[in-house]
């Protein structure tokens, strides 16, 4: 699994953050979200899911390679 965050997209709500944070953060200048690991292990796959359904930009995508 890789998971992809487009910044642009990124409205700062952080769904992300609160649903698996060991995957997600904030910068603190302005709220947008970053990448704590870009390829978590798959028995996370449930929590970054919900998290990408979850965020209002749609700002991250999941892939499967």
């Amino acid at each position: 699994m890789r998971i992809l965050l487009d910044e642009e997209k990124c409205v700062g709500a952080g769904q992300c953050v609160l649903t698996i944070g060991e995957v997600f953060d904030q910068r603190d200048e302005d709220g947008i979200a970053v990448l704590l690991d870009e390829r978590p292990d798959e028995t996370k796959r449930g929590e970054v899911e919900t998290a990408a359904q979850l965020c209002p930009g749609q700002a991250i995508e999941v892939r499967t390679d």
